[in-house]
Parts: C-alpha cells; structure tokens; sequence
C-alpha cells in the first residue's frame, strides 16, 4: 500500500475543504431567509412584505370617478391611454380625501418635454419638439390643451 504514503497533503486538502463547506453551510444558515425557496427561487415573504407597503397611486380609474369631464377628453386625445397619475404624480392621498391633499399645478414647460423632447431613440410618428426652438420657453398650455394635445388652448383643432 505505497499509494497513500506521501500522499498526507491530499488529506489535508480535503479536511480542509470539508472544514470550507461545513462553514459555508452553517453561514447560508444565518445569511439566507428563512422564506427562500417556497416559491421557487424567491423568498416566500417578499410579496407579504411589498403588500405592507402605503399604496401611493389611485388608478386612473379613481381619478375618472370624479374628473369626468376631463376623462371626456382626454379618452379621444392623444393621451387616451396615458396614465393620470403618470403626469400628475402619485394621488391615492388625493383620491381617498380630496380637501386632504391638494395637486399641484404643474409647470407643462418641464413635464411635457419629459416626454416629447425631439430625441433619435423615440419613434418617427411620435410628437417632438425642440423646446427652446418650439415655444420660447412658453409653458404647452398656452397653445396646447394638455389632457388632449392636438386641441388648441382656444378650443381650435
């Protein structure tokens, strides 16, 4: 049996990487949520855990509820299926208590360039403009009703 003579670094080596494993397990223990791995490969309570999270955004829906007028319009615009709340911000607040909290007016110079500054990655059909070159620094509303853009602040198409 000359083959396991010389042969005690390999058995160094493997009590060492056993040692290894064992810690690496026993720190997986305390490091790796309990909930990992009920759903697959995700922790079973992270839902559970974004559920209890404040709801901040009311849904189109809620803002249609009671700005129906606005809804009118906007449901044959261009904006049809823009979100409220994609340019008036998060108002569940607002929704549940209107007197509670109030939106505030926005500045159409900044929000609507947001979306259509001219820019190469946008598509060719969609709206564009150079700002500074378009309005003079004019806030949209001036010549544009915003909830239905084609619209002229006039009532003019």
């Amino acid at each position: 049996m000359g083959y396991f003579k010389d042969a005690g670094h390999l058995f160094r080596f493997a009590l060492l990487f056993v040692v290894g494993f064992v810690i690496f397990l026993v720190a997986r223990h305390f490091i790796v949520p309990k909930t990992f791995g009920e759903y697959g490969h995700y922790r079973g309570a992270a839902m559970g855990e974004i559920a209890a999270h404040p709801v901040h955004f009311a849904g189109h829906q809620a803002c249609e509820t009671c700005h129906a007028d606005v809804f009118e319009m906007k449901k044959s615009g261009k904006h049809a299926h823009v979100s409220c709340e994609a340019c008036h911000g998060p108002l569940a607040g607002h929704a549940n208590d209107p007197s509670s909290v109030q939106p505030p007016k926005l500045d159409t110079a900044v929000l609507c360039i947001r979306c259509h500054a001219a820019s190469a990655a946008r598509p060719k059909g969609f709206p564009q403009v150079v700002a500074d070159q378009h309005s003079g620094g004019l806030p949209c509303e001036t010549c544009h009703q915003p909830h239905s853009p084609a619209i002229q602040a006039g009532g003019a198409k």
